[in-house]
């Protein structure tokens, strides 16, 4: 059921919080909506200065979030810990070490966090300094995410990112040496124009920075942006299928090699001790709360969206009001279908007791294929299934 009227919407969440399993997990999510420049891939809620112009500051929307953090504090179960909290974006490192600590003091004063809480924050190299992650070290963050993209100059002038290419890996550098154990460079591959040659020169790059996760995503091009514009106007090929896989095959290859093994098709840990939590969060439906602009929250079965601009999702704040732009009842059917797509990609697998007779039937038939290892409680993708996983689900559910 999709719900379009805000103050329905808001009695639907409303309910949800009523109806939390105080045993199950509680996640934050806080989403900074401000970038210096817009990256031509990039289809994220997110606002240069001069598209925001005067309606919206990071100093407003500070403020907006310590509204919404109150009444999410107040809505879910009073004294829930918080086991995991996620900054992103956008480009929350131009906060500075600063503004990420008062963001921090925000969240503590509306809610508990358990002893061993995750607390990461999105950063982009160039925004960075060793006294920053001294600053943010100090305020408690335990992970930091880098975004490399590449280590070729030219890969990163094709997606408009700023940094150059050895920054992430002096940044990355710099994190540890500030104290931070859990530090992941997110990758980008299969820009038109990269090679073989130039991912094995990132992923050089990656092992030498010492990290203990790495995010690593084929690039998608998404409606609306600069980069499929270009690739409309015939000024760069489009990603191929068989390149981006064949990409994978080294990016797994590499890191495996070197101790970072998978635990979700594009996410790699050097052991249990660095598999980020807040990821397992979303992908075993977990509750989490989305603060900010755009941000997306679940909670006991009810998903919803935050007004995508700033100077709205503000004013709703200020008025009184949840700045609910939509809200969703999952139905039985709509779950157990989000529980399969999202379990099915994870190194843990997909649940047999998840599945229906039809279902198990679809999954023995994968095993026989290759494409999946039956376990005594779980089906995992093989190294070729994970090339083919979302086939893999789709076959999982309807044969």
């Amino acid at each position: 059921m999709n719900v379009d009227t805000t103050t329905i919407a808001a009695d639907l969440v409303a309910a949800a919080c009523r109806e939390v399993d105080t045993d199950v997990p509680l996640a934050l999510y806080l989403h900074v909506p401000f970038c210096a420049t817009r990256c031509g891939y990039c289809d994220f809620n997110t606002y240069t200065a001069g598209e925001l112009g005067s309606s919206s500051s990071p100093e407003s929307w500070q403020h907006a979030v310590a509204r919404e953090l109150e009444a999410a504090s107040r809505m879910l179960a009073p004294g829930r810990p918080v086991s995991t909290i996620f900054v992103g974006g956008g480009t929350p490192s131009l906060l500075g070490g600063d503004g990420l600590t008062r963001l921090l003091d925000a969240v503590r004063v509306h809610f508990d966090l358990s002893d061993d809480v995750e607390i990461t924050t999105e950063s982009n190299p160039e925004s960075t300094s060793p006294e920053f992650f001294d600053d943010l070290r100090s305020a408690g963050f335990t992970r930091i995410s880098l975004g490399m993209q590449s280590a070729a100059a030219h890969v990163l002038r094709l997606l408009d990112r700023t940094h150059t290419p050895g920054r992430a890996v002096a940044a990355a550098r710099e994190a540890r040496a500030a104290g931070f154990d859990d530090v992941n460079l997110d990758l980008i591959y299969g820009t038109p124009g990269e090679t073989d040659a130039d991912l094995h020169a990132t992923v050089d790059a990656v092992l030498d920075a010492g990290v203990d996760h790495v995010s690593a995503y084929a690039l998608i091009v998404e409606d609306g942006t600069a980069l499929a514009r270009r690739i409309r106007r015939g000024e760069m090929p489009a990603p191929d299928d068989d390149v981006l896989a064949d990409r994978y095959q080294i990016l797994d290859r590499r890191l495996r090699a070197d101790g970072l093994d998978w635990y979700e098709v594009s996410n790699w840990a050097r052991g249990e001790k660095s598999v980020c939590r807040h990821n397992i969060a979303y992908w075993h439906s977990h509750d989490w709360w989305g603060i900010g602009p755009g941000a997306h929250s679940h909670v006991a079965g009810v998903r919803w969206l935050n007004a995508k601009h700033p100077a709205r999702y503000a004013k709703s704040l200020a008025d009184g009001v949840l700045p609910i732009a939509s809200a969703e009842q999952l139905t039985p059917a709509d779950r157990h279908l989000e529980a399969v797509m999202l379990t099915t990609r994870c190194r843990s697998g997909l649940p047999r007791d998840l599945l229906d007779d039809a279902e198990t039937a679809h999954a023995e038939q994968l095993s026989a294929d290759g494409l999946l290892t039956a376990a005594d409680d779980a089906y995992v993708l093989t190294d070729a299934g994970r090339l083919l996983a979302d086939g893999v689900i789709r076959r999982v559910l309807w044969g």
